[in-house]
């Protein structure tokens, strides 16, 4: 398994858009949901979003629940998070992880490098 590489972050005014991608540098991720998680500057990492392994299954945290979509497309081995109206709390490390298995419930393994967000008000 290679490593999990985030892009698409940068500095952004609040109510903009953001779309942020998570592609190996190595394997495939076709066979495992995925996950975005973010960490703000003092404070712990938390969950964001997470997606099945055909995408059929979506799963979101209460405060980007209407703002951001997770989405996979497998023939590209690659996973995005779309966010819109972006707040200045959004700002964070963004990274993205791989599930142990098909569902998002049996947990992850892997941690992206991650990539900045912020948000200026």
């Amino acid at each position: 398994q290679g490593e999990l590489v985030e892009s698409g972050g940068g500095l952004v005014q609040a109510g903009g858009s953001l779309r942020l991608s998570c592609a190996p540098s190595g394997g495939t991720l076709s066979d495992y949901a995925m996950g975005w998680f973010r960490q703000a500057p003092g404070k712990e990492r938390e969950f964001v979003a997470a997606i099945s392994w055909t995408g059929g299954s979506t799963y979101y945290a209460d405060s980007v629940k209407g703002r951001f979509t997770i989405s996979r497309d497998n023939a590209k081995n690659t996973v995005y998070l779309q966010m819109v109206s972006l707040k200045p709390e959004d700002t964070a490390i963004y990274f993205c992880r791989k599930g142990k298995g098909r569902f998002y419930q049996l947990g992850y393994e892997y941690w992206g490098q991650g990539t900045q967000v912020t948000v200026s008000s």
